[in-house]
């Protein structure tokens, strides 16, 4: 049984990663970075200058920026934030934006009021954006997290001054508590009540983006295909598909919020919605799927506690072990098979890499789903890798850790050189 703190722990990281977004959380930072300077300048800024770290410029390139009329790129989500942002909505950010304002953001991008630049020696999550009107300057300073604000400076005085030390690559080590088994049993014992409101949030916005997904055209339309391809009989199909029209949605700049896990909406949508498609199918009680939702999400954090939030290291992968392990919890699994799931999963699909938020994460999505659900059932047949095989190990909780390591120290210079890639050096 999990004592009190431990069961808090999990209630806490379930709240702290399941939280509302609207579009690719990159963008979404940069544009609250511009609502918050906007707030403290009192007035519109008259030149933008942001500076990010790569893998922000990498997940900022390739998405269309939610409610901005189409437009892509770090200069339209900075200048959205400044012209009509609200800050108190964090990373819902955009909601309030109106027509007028996106077009007068088309003639300020093609003005030239924001320059963009890389930031070099930073956190991989870090955004600092400087606003300037006449003699006045505010510049916001985010790192670590996409609203974790840490420095908020006008015209020289720091109006927040956080305590910060630069993320040195080291792992997070505040969640040391977590393992696969302290999951399952919290998985077991958790009160419905402590979560239910937090996980039906999740199934409702998660849902209601797939859906749209799969009703209209966006991106290269993975989910559609994979329907139209393979057929929409099978739940293994229905997964994979509905996850991956999510995602082809939200790349794409649909205005449907989505309730992220780990900073990342396409990691929330891919440990929620297979999930709800399995439970359907499997003709589950409410409480099994509420239970087997908390698998998912913990499990993802788990492995991304490790990585960081940002790598080159893909996190369809960790949020598609998370949704394998409650698949398999689904179907009625032990804790061993559970554990054999995530291990075949690791060891099939644990090399994808992050080349940015793309259209093409949508298919990305469907790959470590089909690893994941591959592993749930060669479990259940009694067949899985094994400890010593690459990366993997006898104990779970050491192949998670070489997950980690794997992701933040070995990805490292795989993410210097996809950048490299991404702005043609």
């Amino acid at each position: 049984m999990l004592d009190k703190k431990c069961y808090d722990g999990y209630i806490q990281v379930l709240e702290e990663e399941l939280v509302t977004a609207l579009g690719c959380t990159e963008p979404i930072a940069i544009a609250y970075a511009g609502a918050v300077a906007r707030k403290h300048l009192g007035r519109e800024p008259e030149r933008l200058v942001v500076r990010c770290s790569g893998n922000i410029i990498k997940n900022v390139k390739g998405v269309t920026v939610p409610n901005s009329g189409g437009q892509k790129g770090v200069e339209v989500a900075a200048i959205l934030g400044v012209l009509g942002g609200d800050p108190e909505r964090q990373l819902e950010v955009l909601v309030p934006i109106t027509a007028e304002q996106i077009e007068r953001s088309r003639a300020l991008v093609a003005g030239g009021m924001c320059t963009v630049e890389l930031a070099e020696g930073v956190a991989n999550l870090y955004i600092c954006l400087e606003a300037r009107a006449g003699e006045d300057t505010v510049s916001v300073e985010i790192a670590d997290k996409h609203t974790n604000i840490v420095h908020i400076v006008k015209n020289g005085v720091d109006v927040l001054a956080q305590a910060y030390g630069l993320d040195d690559g080291a792992a997070d080590h505040k969640r040391d508590f977590m393992s696969v088994g302290g999951i399952l049993d919290f998985a077991e014992e958790v009160k419905l009540e402590d979560v239910k409101e937090l996980l039906d949030h999740q199934i409702a916005c998660n849902m209601a983006i797939a859906q749209e997904g799969l009703t209209n055209p966006y991106g290269a339309n993975v989910g559609k295909n994979l329907l139209e391809l393979y057929g929409d009989e099978r739940v293994e199909v229905k997964a994979k598909a509905w996850a991956a029209a999510g995602s082809d949605a939200r790349m794409s700049g649909c205005d449907l919020a989505v309730v992220a896990n780990s900073g990342s909406g396409n990691q929330g949508i891919t440990v929620s919605v297979p999930v709800v498609q399995y439970a359907k199918a499997l003709n589950v009680p409410e409480d099994k799927l509420y239970r087997a939702l908390c698998i998912s999400n913990l499990m993802a954090a788990h492995l991304k506690s490790g990585i960081g939030r940002l790598s080159a290291f893909c996190g369809a992968v960790s949020a598609g072990t998370g949704a394998g392990a409650a698949i398999t919890y689904l179907q009625g699994g032990t804790r061993a098979q559970i554990e054999q799931t995530i291990t075949n999963t690791l060891g099939n699909v644990a090399g994808i890499v992050c080349d940015g938020a793309k259209p093409s994460c949508g298919a990305k999505i469907a790959a470590a789903l089909d690893a994941a659900i591959l592993g749930g059932k060669m479990a259940f047949r009694g067949d899985g890798f094994q400890g010593g095989e690459g990366i993997l190990t006898d104990n779970i909780e050491d192949t998670i850790r070489n997950v980690g390591r794997l992701g933040r120290k070995g990805m490292h210079e795989t993410d210097i050189e996809i950048l490299n890639m991404m702005i043609g050096r």
